[in-house]
């Protein structure tokens, strides 16, 4: 199974003179037959294939209810494997994703570090993963280095055995499966009143090196007349080429140092932690992150009909007493996630028709 080239040329590229290439011109490197094989950026997603996987989400959480149903769900994909590489910490996106998995019925193996693999007796990360596709019919993985799952497919996509890669979070760079499930959080919640188009979405905090809102933003373009606010002290705000995009793209957005202003507008307001873990020199340490906090006295300033996401894992930035209200929508947002993942690893094996028609 070969993967069509985007050219002659760019297929001939070194690693670094492929990355350093736009997007929009390698995009097709990672499709197949005209549709994505590779998920790596949230770029990848349009109106097109983001309706087939929320429709297809939406039968696939519906057909697991039953026990016949999930029976026969997990025969679809019964004679295939798949490897969660998984050397970056994490809790709902690994679980989310091994669930999936376990729902179509895939065979599941792991590593959780580079401790625990041949990478610690010297194995590069690209011999790592090649031998990984020896065994496996899809890599997921979540890599601390930006880039890396651009890098795995790429190097796959040119071998005999080529798999597809599903990123689960480049370093500071993208989180395109957050962004799906966001996005699926967002049109769950709307479907009812006029969709996606024309609402208002307060991103809030470390929007500098938060990935979660740097994709989610991207994905924003796919609907009419979207509004976005950027609630971030001065040193945590978005960065100027998220700012470029939109304006490519004329999605509506504004940046501020408050918050609380802007919460009677918001018809979803995406909180996030500050991400301390990419400090240099303790510098998080010197920000002042209380005024980017949402407690229970806040709600009274929002629209009734809003909604309150975090990807999550939050620290005192959601005071637990929003948990009980019902515009508190994380903790369904984090169980929306498995069903459009499971959702997306059908899709890219390519038997969402079969699961359609049941």
């Amino acid at each position: 199974m070969k993967i069509k080239k985007v050219s002659k040329d760019l297929s001939k590229l070194s690693w670094e003179d492929f990355y350093a290439q736009p997007l929009d011109k390698k995009i097709n490197y990672f499709e197949k037959e005209g549709r994505m094989f590779d998920c790596l950026f949230a770029q990848q997603l349009n109106p097109q294939n983001l309706n087939i996987l929320f429709n297809l989400a939406n039968k696939i959480r519906k057909v697991a209810k039953e026990k016949g149903g999930l029976d026969w769900l997990q025969t679809t994909l019964s004679h295939k494997r798949a490897m969660l590489y998984f050397v970056q910490p994490s809790t709902r996106t690994f679980v989310s994703f091994q669930s999936a998995c376990y729902i179509l019925g895939m065979k599941v193996s792991e590593i959780r570090s580079t401790s625990t693999s041949s990478e610690l007796k010297g194995e590069t990360p690209e011999d790592t993963v090649r031998t990984f596709s020896s065994y496996a019919d899809m890599i997921i993985m979540r890599h601390f280095e930006e880039g890396m799952a651009e890098k795995s497919a790429w190097m796959l996509n040119k071998t005999r055995r080529p798999i597809s890669i599903i990123n689960g979070g480049s370093g500071k760079d993208q989180h395109p499966t957050q962004a799906l499930l966001d996005l699926y959080t967002l049109y769950l919640s709307f479907q009812d009143k006029g969709g996606i188009d024309n609402k208002t979405i307060i991103m809030v905090g470390d929007l500098k090196r938060g990935r979660t809102v740097r994709s989610l933003s991207y994905l924003l373009k796919n609907y009419k007349n979207v509004k976005i606010i950027y609630s971030a002290p001065d040193y945590l705000k978005i960065g100027d080429d998220v700012k470029a995009f939109l304006k490519k793209h004329r999605v509506s957005f504004k940046e501020s140092n408050e918050l609380y202003k802007f919460l009677p507008e918001a018809d979803a307001v995406y909180m996030t932690r500050i991400q301390d873990e990419y400090d240099i020199n303790n510098e998080s340490k010197n920000i002042d992150y209380s005024k980017y906090h949402l407690r229970k006295e806040h709600l009274k300033l929002m629209k009734k009909s809003a909604i309150i996401m975090h990807p999550l894992p939050r620290r005192q930035e959601i005071d637990v007493a929003v948990d009980d209200d019902a515009r508190a929508m994380y903790w369904r947002q984090e169980r929306n996630g498995m069903w459009i993942r499971t959702a997306l690893i059908a899709y890219l094996f390519r038997i969402e028709e079969e699961i359609l028609r049941y």
